[in-house]
């Protein structure tokens, strides 16, 4: 083998390498968001849906032709440790009617003497249930700023997508539970 083929052979090596190496830190960055998208697709892991307002329109009737059926919502509310705030729901449970809109409100306080600046992280249990249930309007989807001893009801506009019904993996759940938690948001960690 001569040194001008074996020097070919090498810078190609490295150049692949090099290329390899590339490929694998943009798959490395791309994991996060990418995995985050799917489960907004699928509902994989609780995550949740967003709908728009004809989308809950559609469900309402929908629903309205499933016969009125109902299923129970139980309401959960955590902080982080870093985040020194009350954070509940209003009321701990609610039954409603699949397809229908409702509205949930949980209730924040901040208890130190400094504005906190909050983002919700959310998820919904069974997983499964995931898939089905949609947002319309939430809290979550922005940062929430509480000023010091300031106290805010926070709204949750959402439905149960009546394609839940005829889901065989959703036969025998009685009760979706969605919990959320604030956490600081990055801006406000220093």
């Amino acid at each position: 083998m001569t040194t001008a083929t074996l020097e070919t052979r090498k810078t190609r090596t490295a150049l692949l390498a090099f290329g390899g190496a590339l490929a694998m830190l943009g798959l490395g960055y791309a994991a996060v968001p990418l995995y985050e998208l799917f489960c907004q697709v699928t509902g994989f892991g609780g995550t949740t849906q967003r709908a728009s307002e004809s989308e809950a329109a559609t469900a309402e009737r929908l629903g309205a032709a499933a016969g009125g059926r109902t299923i129970s919502i139980r309401f959960d509310g955590s902080t982080a440790r870093d985040v020194p705030w009350s954070f509940r729901p209003e009321q701990s449970t609610d039954m409603v009617t699949i397809g229908q809109r409702d509205m949930a409100i949980y209730l924040a306080t901040n208890n130190s003497d400094q504005p906190i600046t909050g983002t919700a992280t959310f998820n919904v249990e069974p997983e499964q249930a995931g898939a089905y249930f949609n947002k319309i309007q939430c809290f979550c989807f922005t940062e929430q700023t509480l000023q010091p001893g300031e106290q805010v009801r926070m709204p949750v506009l959402y439905f149960v997508d009546p394609k839940a019904l005829d889901d065989p993996n959703m036969d025998g759940v009685e009760q979706i539970t969605l919990s959320y938690t604030f956490h600081r948001a990055i801006e406000s960690a220093d």
